[in-house]
């Protein structure tokens, strides 16, 4: 399968008051197009400082990153918050057209792409809503309609679904699922929930230690849809699972 995304040897330090504090370290990675890869860990292992090197919001200090060019008129990479981030003067489909206004774009086209992508999430009938007006996850379809707009190969994903109530995680975890199989997107997804990475994704990366290093790799190899109480998604859980504990308890840190 194509790697989308080559990492090799990224590290990443930060700078405070003279002081300096590696986050990453030496990070070797191949993202395939086309996979669902998530990546889990404990918090502060640099997770989202991960997905900010890859969208440029921050810069290695070593290393390389190498992402294939757009296969279409939008950019390579869109990321999608923890939090939905609207704009709440903007009504819901203004909202989605944001990242479309930087493209060379007709305002028809554009209306026509936002009016698809809140379609595809299942929103096309809140069109004219503003944000205060819809619920939590409503609001993170909103961001993920968004994100989709603008035709990215590649979806990062920094922990979306981790604000909201269980019943609502579900039921957007299933959407996602359905969406990626839709258009067969390349997902790179972050969780601190084993649970949520077992039931999404292809490959599961285990990101642990002071600095943050790759220190597993779990494949999931079950069919979608999957269902929860499935005996082997239990297993892939546990085994992600006992890998990081062991790691963390190799650091010396508290599980």
């Amino acid at each position: 399968m194509e790697g989308v995304i080559d990492i090799r040897g990224l590290s990443l330090t930060f700078e405070r008051d003279g002081q300096k504090t590696r986050v990453l370290d030496n990070l070797d990675l191949t993202v395939r197009r086309g996979e669902f890869l998530a990546i889990v860990g404990p918090s502060g292992v640099g997770k989202s400082t991960l997905l900010r090197v890859l969208i440029g919001l921050a810069k290695p200090s070593g290393g390389t990153v190498a992402v294939a060019p757009a296969s279409s008129d939008g950019p390579a990479l869109a990321l999608v918050f923890q939090d939905a981030r609207l704009l709440p003067w903007r009504r819901v489909i203004d909202n989605v057209g944001l990242g479309l206004e930087k493209l060379r774009l007709t305002r028809a086209e554009r209306h026509r792409r936002a009016l698809a992508s809140l379609a595809l999430v299942g929103l096309a009938d809140l069109a004219t809503r503003f944000p205060h007006q819809l619920s939590g996850g409503q609001r993170q379809r909103v961001a993920l309609a968004r994100a989709l707009a603008v035709e990215p190969d590649v979806l990062l994903m920094d922990e979306p679904f981790s604000a909201l109530d269980a019943i609502t995680r579900e039921a957007l975890q299933d959407e996602l699922t359905r969406i990626r199989q839709a258009t067969g997107k390349t997902v790179l997804f972050v969780t601190h929930d084993i649970d949520e990475a077992t039931y999404l994704a292809d490959r599961i990366i285990v990101l642990s230690g002071s600095p943050g290093r790759i220190t597993g790799l779990h494949s999931v190899e079950l069919q979608h849809p999957r269902h929860r109480a499935h005996a082997d998604l239990r297993a892939a859980g546990l085994a992600v699972r006992g890998a990081l504990e062991g790691e963390l308890v190799s650091d010396g840190a508290a599980i």
